[in-house]
C-alpha cells in the first residue's frame, strides 16, 4: 500500500513546502544587506538558518507521511470518515496529504466538505500546535498480536 505514495511525483508534491522554504531561504541569503548595515546581515543569517532548518524538517518527515497515507487509507476504504482527517486538515502538509488519499479513495470531492468543516483559523492553527507538542504512542497489531510500541512527539 505504502509504495502508491513512493512515487517521485508525490514526494516533490507532498514537500512543496519545503521547497518553497528553501528556495526563499537561499534567495534571502544572496540579498546584499551587508552593504546596508551590518545588523541586516546578521537578521538575514538567522532568517536563512531558521527556513533552511524547516525545510530540511519537512524533508526528513517522509517516513511519516508514507505512515500516514497508509493510516488514512485503511481507516476510510470502507467509507470516509471524517474524524480520520482532523489532525491533517488543520496543517498545510497534512491537507495536501488529505488530497492525496481521497484522491486514491475516488473521493476527490469530499475534499470540499473536510476543507469547510476543519477550516484553518487561526485558533485551530494554535489547538494543532498544542496537539502536535504532546508525546503520541503507537501501538502495531498483526493478527491480534502486539508486536511493537514506540512514543514520539512532533516538531
Amino acid at each position: 500500500m505504502s509504495s502508491r505514495i513512493s512515487t517521485f511525483g508525490r514526494f516533490i508534491y507532498l514537500n512543496i513546502y519545503a521547497y518553497l522554504l528553501l528556495i526563499i531561504g537561499v534567495g534571502i541569503s544572496f540579498l546584499p544587506l551587508y552593504e546596508i548595515h551590518w545588523l541586516l546581515l546578521v537578521i538575514q543569517i538567522i532568517a536563512v538558518v531558521i527556513l533552511l532548518n524547516v525545510s530540511i524538517k519537512i524533508f526528513k518527515s517522509w517516513a511519516s507521511k508514507k505512515r500516514s497515507y497508509t493510516v488514512l487509507m485503511e481507516r476510510n476504504r470502507n467509507g470516509i470518515r471524517e474524524e480520520t482527517f482532523k489532525e491533517y486538515m488543520l496543517a498545510p502538509c497534512g491537507r495536501l496529504l488529505v488530497k492525496i488519499v481521497l484522491s486514491d479513495l475516488g473521493e476527490r470531492h469530499q475534499y470540499k466538505r473536510l476543507r469547510k468543516i476543519y477550516s484553518m483559523t487561526l485558533s485551530n492553527l494554535i489547538q494543532a500546535v498544542k496537539e502536535s507538542r504532546k508525546p503520541k504512542r503507537t501501538v502495531v497489531y498483526i493478527a491480534g498480536k502486539k508486536v511493537g510500541e514506540t512514543e514520539s512527539t512532533s516538531n
